[in-house]
Order: structure tokens, then C-alpha cells, then sequence
């Protein structure tokens, strides 16, 4: 529950159920009728597996579903239920992650149920909008915690702000959405209750530092407003239409951390790299000695800034492979990095 709650850069958690090693088809049937599921099912959900298996003489993912089905039903009835699990459009669905490799079943059962990037605030987007979880780690992993100052110069629907907002403020980014295991027989509602009245209790009652979020599109900073609103961080965003090179920012040092578009879902190439190298110009005149932070699927095109930038983490964003990468922006105006890579 509290994995749930409070993490903001996983896409779920899992709770081990089972492990097992198995060589034929009977054996999973056999081993899977002895899983506690009721544990994870209450009466009329249903149970859906995952399956993947590598390395394993049990490879058929359909086939491995069906016997773990099997033995779900068989568990249900020796403990005292019909043993018939809901049909598949039930929509209590308990969804298990089935992993084999080299012929050894490990059984997880999904703790969060939707994504845990889907915070809830989210309703307006804008193009190629960033999931909420890589807003989050862009900021984590410049060790950004609400310190500093924190400006996106390219904030489209204002997930980076929005996160940055909940982090500076210490908001559980779980606070305000249901999970899988509520639906558990095993769930303590008053347990659940207690975490979150802890949370509550940590939560800062305004940001204590500047975060500013602008873009020139007017439909992106409304869908922002709307998104910061519902986050219940409205207060603590100054949200803006304005280019990049008039952006104000703060006379503090900070952390600049935007996700400029990549030429592939919007924008053409050859107009990327203008926009990377304007963001270059304006963070050397307007934001000197601060951070800079982004996501960029081309180092060519990072390269167009003529920023120091260094790669801190690979990851995937809207199945397009990118690199978290950040730089010290150069206290002099006159400054030359030495390495544009």
C-alpha cells in the first residue's frame, strides 16, 4: 500500500504469489492448485495472466494461461467458493504477471491495477504529452527536490510542473486514485486510511520555491491550468503563453527541465534543431549557472544546444528509445564548452 502511494517514477508494483519450477503442463495445473488465490480474488473477479516464458520447454503462453485458470478454479472450490472466476469482461479483473525462464514460474499479482502513471489529474493534454512517471524521474534524477527553482520552457499540457509541484509540496502522488489491491480480501481499509492521513500530515501547504511552466501554444498552458487544478497544485504553478526566448526566469539558480519535441510524433527535424539550438542560446543569456535537464532521442540533436550535456539514464518515451541528459549551464555568457557531445 505504501509502494503504491508514495512511488512516482514505477509503472506498478507487484506482489509475489508463487514460485515454482515446472517441465509440464499437469505440473503447473498441480502447483497452481495449490496457490492460495483467494488472497487476491474476491468472489466474482476474475483472474488474468500475463504470461511470458523464454528458455523454458513450456513456451505457449495461451496454454500456460489455461492450466493456472484451471488450477485458480480448483483452489476457489476447495475453499469453499463456486470455482467458476467471473467472465472475462468482469470488471473486477485481477491481473497476474506470469514469468518463465529456464522452465522456473514466478507468479506476481498486480498491486496498483492501472498504471501508476495515471495519477488522475491528467484529463486535458496536449501533443505527444509525457507521462507523469518520466516527469517525475527528469526531476529525481537531478536530485531536483523542491530546492531550487524549477522552469519548463516547453511545458505543453504541464506535467513537469504539475510533478515538480507535488514533489516540492510532498503530495503522495498516489493520494487522489483506487488501486488493484483494494478489491484484495486481505484489504485494511482502515490501514489504508491511516497511510493516508500520514501522507497528509507531510504535505507542505504551498510550494516553497518558484515553478514556472510556459509555451507558446495557448490550447497547452489551458489544458495545464486545468491539469494543475485537479492535481490540487494550481496555486503553485505560474503557467504562461510566451516563446522561449521570452521566458523570466527566476534570479535564483535552478533547474531548467523541459521535453523539447523530437521530430518523430511533432515537429519536422530540420525545425527541432532550430529549437534546440534557441533553447541552447536562451539558457546560455537568460539562465546562466543553472541546470539544465531533458529527454532528446538523438544526440545530434543535443548537440545542437552547445551545452555541455552529460547522459544520466536511457528509458523509452511513446515507444521511442530517449536519453535523460543534463548539463551545468556556464556562468558567463562568453563561456565555450569544451565538450558538445
Amino acid at each position: 500500500m505504501r509502494a503504491n502511494l508514495w512511488l512516482r517514477t514505477a509503472s506498478r508494483v507487484l506482489v509475489r504469489v508463487a514460485r515454482f519450477r515446472a517441465t509440464e503442463f499437469y505440473e503447473v495445473e498441480n502447483r497452481a492448485k495449490r496457490i492460495p488465490w483467494q488472497g487476491f480474488l474476491a468472489p466474482g473477479a476474475s483472474a488474468e495472466f500475463r504470461v511470458t516464458a523464454r528458455k523454458s520447454k513450456l513456451y505457449h503462453s495461451d496454454a500456460i494461461a489455461e492450466r493456472l485458470a484451471s488450477g485458480v478454479s480448483s483452489r476457489l472450490k476447495d475453499a469453499g467458493g463456486d470455482g467458476q472466476p467471473a467472465a472475462p469482461a468482469a470488471p473486477d479483473r485481477q491481473l497476474f504477471v506470469v514469468r518463465v525462464y529456464r522452465d522456473e514460474f514466478t507468479i506476481s499479482a498486480d498491486a496498483s491495477g492501472g498504471l501508476l502513471h495515471m495519477r488522475g489529474y491528467r484529463q486535458a493534454v496536449a501533443k505527444a504529452p509525457l507521462r507523469e512517471t518520466l516527469a517525475a524521474a527528469l526531476l529525481l534524477a537531478n536530485a531536483w527536490n523542491g530546492d531550487v527553482p524549477l522552469l519548463d520552457p516547453l511545458c505543453g499540457s504541464g506535467t513537469i510542473p504539475i510533478e515538480g509541484a507535488l514533489i516540492a509540496r510532498r503530495i503522495a502522488p498516489g493520494a487522489r486514485r483506487l488501486f488493484a489491491f483494494m478489491r484484495w480480501p486481505s484489504f485494511e481499509p482502515a490501514e489504508w486510511r491511516g497511510l493516508l492521513d500520514e501522507a497528509q500530515s507531510l504535505a507542505l501547504a504551498s510550494s516553497p520555491i518558484r515553478i514556472l511552466g510556459s509555451d507558446r501554444d495557448a490550447g497547452g498552458i489551458e489544458s495545464a491550468r486545468s491539469n494543475a487544478e485537479r492535481a490540487g497544485v494550481a496555486g503553485d504553478v505560474e503557467f504562461s503563453v510566451r516563446a522561449i526566448s521570452a521566458i523570466e526566469p527566476p534570479a535564483e539558480r535552478g533547474l531548467l527541465a523541459t521535453n523539447p519535441p523530437y521530430g518523430k510524433r511533432v515537429g519536422h527535424r530540420s525545425n527541432v534543431g532550430d529549437l534546440y539550438a534557441q533553447l541552447g542560446n536562451v539558457a546560455r543569456e537568460r539562465c546562466r549557472g543553472w541546470r539544465i535537464a531533458m529527454y532528446s532521442p538523438d544526440a545530434r540533436l543535443a548537440k545542437q544546444t552547445a551545452l555541455p550535456f552529460r547522459e544520466a539514464l536511457r528509458t523509452s518515451n511513446g515507444g521511442i528509445k530517449v536519453a535523460l541528459i543534463a548539463a551545468e549551464v556556464p556562468d558567463s555568457a562568453a563561456s565555450n564548452p569544451t565538450d558538445r557531445g
